[in-house]
């Protein structure tokens, strides 16, 4: 089977790497990849999506996989592209893609199907969110589009609304659109995974990440500083409620809206006095949960996916160790609100017993890995109890250092103990 995986990231990094673990011949390539992915799969040496287009028809590509969202809204949208030339995508089409990339588009989806999630305004001006707002606080504002997951601030007074309001529409850092002026909801956060094709739904591992920068939850807003991911998260209550509210009717409203739904679909949730609400969808694994999620997850990843694509989800081919995984982020000098490149990343080759996937990083030309982004690596280990693994997790992670690393010591601990 040959597969390509679309994307450059931590999450990529880590489901190659379990396409790689598939049984049976898999010949894996990856665009645009890494330094890090490339070890795993050859890098396809083409321009835009339209030669990556031509170059898997020329190839014989048997599936190709979305892992980076931006490229499912690009353009006329990489599924789409694929549905064109005959090739199995497991990713959506553009319109299912809007889900993530518009946060209206999501929320009047989830008025139409009857989805909890919190009441929300949409706005196009400063003045007119101020108008909103009224005085009242906490408020969240979500810009409409694609922002890499930092579009969204919990402002709990008038200076934080007016600096992220002269962040959007002022500075414009996200480009043109609208904002959401959205309730407040309450309570611990959990993420949602289910692998869908049209009205088949598997649900994966849930998972609990860490967004904020610092220590306690404090700092500004990231695209997630780590992540711990069991079974045994949720109680089977609960997870039975949030199937039942939330991911069924979500994957009967997709059919029905006959959006051709195909691939990874996540639910970010917030666990409310009131219930589960959906706080936002994604159009693809979550980043940095997949990297802890994907080492729970064994059988045949491959063939799961290119059958999904196909049109028939196959749950016997995956299984899902039962115990915990903590995944840490090392994260370079004035992240997030810069990234510091080229500083040498050392300690790698003494971590043990753990796996390291790779976000930003690259050779240089001694050969050495060194910084290439924000999020620069994520170290995961795995434990049969969530404290033996948040205890490995932590101390195979230490091991790694480059100049002005910054990682979270309290992954997999704050808000268990």
């Amino acid at each position: 089977m040959r597969i390509v995986v679309v994307g450059k990231g931590g999450r990529e990094h880590a489901l190659i790497r379990s396409l790689s673990e598939s049984p049976g011949e898999t010949e894996l390539f990856c665009f645009p990849g890494s330094d890090a992915i490339s070890e795993l799969a050859q890098t396809v040496e083409v321009e835009d999506m339209e030669g990556l287009i031509e170059w898997m028809k020329a190839n014989a590509i048997d599936l190709c996989m979305a892992g980076e969202e931006s490229y499912l809204l690009k353009d006329e949208g990489l599924a789409n592209l694929c549905a064109q030339n005959g090739i199995p995508c497991w990713g959506p089409p553009k319109q299912a893609a809007l889900l993530e990339g518009s946060k209206e588009f999501a929320k009047q989806f989830m008025e139409r199907h009857a989805i909890p999630t919190g009441k929300a305004t949409v706005v196009e001006s400063a003045k007119e969110a101020r108008e909103v707002i009224g005085g009242s606080y906490p408020t969240v504002l979500k810009f409409d589009g694609l922002a890499a997951g930092k579009g969204v601030a919990v402002c709990p007074d008038e200076e934080s609304t007016d600096a992220f309001l002269d962040e959007v529409f002022g500075k414009k850092r996200f480009g043109e659109g609208s904002l959401l002026v959205e309730e407040c909801l309450e309570g611990p956060e959990v993420s949602i995974f289910a692998a869908v094709s049209g009205r088949q739904a598997l649900v994966f591992t849930p998972a609990r990440d860490y967004k904020l920068i610092g220590e306690g939850d404090t700092g500004a807003n990231t695209g997630g500083m780590g992540a711990v991911a069991s079974r045994q998260l949720l109680e089977p209550g609960l997870m039975a409620q949030i199937e039942e509210e939330i991911v069924n009717p979500t994957i009967e409203g997709l059919a029905n809206d006959e959006l051709g739904y195909v691939g990874f679909l996540y639910f970010g949730l917030m666990l409310t006095a009131n219930g589960p609400k959906v706080i936002e969808y994604n159009c693809r694994f979550g980043d940095p949960e997949c990297q802890a999620v994907m080492p729970l997850v064994s059988g045949d990843l491959a063939t799961f996916c290119l059958e999904g694509a196909k049109g028939s989800l196959r749950p016997e081919l995956l299984g899902f160790d039962e115990g915990w995984s903590v995944g840490v982020i090392l994260a370079s000098a004035g992240y997030p609100a810069s990234s510091h490149s080229g500083d040498v990343i050392g300690g790698l080759e003494s971590v043990e017993g753990a796996r390291v996937y790779h976000a930003g990083t690259r050779r240089n030309e001694a050969g050495d890995w060194e910084t290439n982004g924000g999020r620069v690596l994520a170290v995961v280990a795995l434990g049969a109890d969530r404290g033996s693994a948040v205890s490995k997790a932590h101390h195979e992670a230490a091991k790694v250092d480059f100049e002005g690393s910054q990682r979270r010591s309290d992954i997999g601990r704050l808000h268990f103990e």
